[in-house]
């Protein structure tokens, strides 16, 4: 008797389930998804298209690492129905939101799903990881809404295959550099991983962190200048979400020039070149490579 009734409620139960996805379809109902980064949101709009809502918690161009937390967020939290983090320290300030939200959604970690480098939390740095990171969306994607399961996989395979195009042409772009001025200062070290897939070396950051909350002392900034001046550095890169200043003076010091500002920890606002991962990429790779070499490369991605 007892097996029979537990028989019946878990029929119910999945019964019900099936009966919310239907609902949901039928009327329209979109899937929330929570996003702390604006790469995280990107791949995830990519991935979710018409059939989910992308919200937001940072702005364009906000430095993720000292990020605070708004009551509004905590509402987004609340009504989510899957939550995504880029993971590492950049957003760990999220789990102490989720609790204060009391949100139950599942929570997927971008990181866990990716070829991460010890404790650096700069992964889509390199496109394939982003592709990676793709994949597990889509999973994520499908259990949350089984209903658009097919849906949600056709995306990702079309944004995978133009991620693959864009890691192509990064890589034709900055092979045609000579290997010699493959030589890279930037405002932290927030660019390791796209060193290591293009071949390029880091030989030093204004802020020796992986973080923006440091500063450097006026002993590391001497030794910069040295190495920069050593190493015949051509282009010193400051990050869109940092005030240059410090970058200037080095460069003045040095002889080198400030390139064009990278984006860095963050993607740009609605109509900059950085509006996407995939733009943010593409003209990330054109100043790096007019910087160092003079090189004008395009990228049709």
């Amino acid at each position: 008797m007892i097996a029979r009734v537990v028989a019946a409620l878990l029929l119910l139960a999945v019964a019900l389930v099936a009966c919310g996805e239907d609902d949901r379809a039928a009327s329209g109902e979109r899937v929330t998804v929570v996003a702390t980064t604006t790469q995280a949101a990107d791949l995830a709009r990519n991935v979710g298209g018409a059939d989910v809502e992308v919200v937001a918690l940072l702005a364009a161009n906000a430095d993720p690492h000292d990020y605070e937390v708004r009551p509004r967020d905590l509402q987004a939290l609340t009504d989510a129905d899957l939550i995504v983090r880029s993971g590492g320290d950049l957003d760990e300030w999220l789990q102490e939101a989720i609790e204060g939200a009391g949100s139950d959604a599942p929570v997927l970690t971008l990181m866990d799903g990716v070829r991460a480098v010890d404790d650096d939390p700069h992964w889509w740095q390199d496109p394939r990881n982003a592709v990676l990171a793709t994949g597990a969306l889509a999973r994520a994607l499908s259990e949350a809404d089984a209903a658009d399961a097919a849906a949600y996989r056709a995306n990702a395979a079309r944004y995978q295959a133009r991620l693959r195009r864009l890691d192509r042409a990064v890589a034709d772009c900055l092979g045609r550099i000579p290997a010699a001025r493959r030589k890279l200062v930037t405002t932290h070290d927030a660019l390791g991983y796209y060193a290591r897939r293009y071949g390029i070396e880091v030989v030093g950051t204004v802020i020796p962190s992986l973080s923006t909350r440091g500063q450097p002392s006026a002993g590391e900034i001497a030794d910069l200048v040295e190495t920069i001046r050593e190493q015949g550095v051509r282009a010193i890169f400051a990050e869109s979400s940092v005030n240059a200043k410090v970058e200037q003076a080095i460069a003045r010091e040095t002889g080198a020039r400030v390139g064009k500002a990278l984006w860095a920890d963050t993607l740009g606002p609605e109509g900059s070149d950085g509006e996407t991962y995939v733009a943010s990429i593409a003209a990330n790779t054109r100043a790096i490579a007019d910087g160092l070499a003079g090189e004008r490369c395009s990228i049709d991605a």
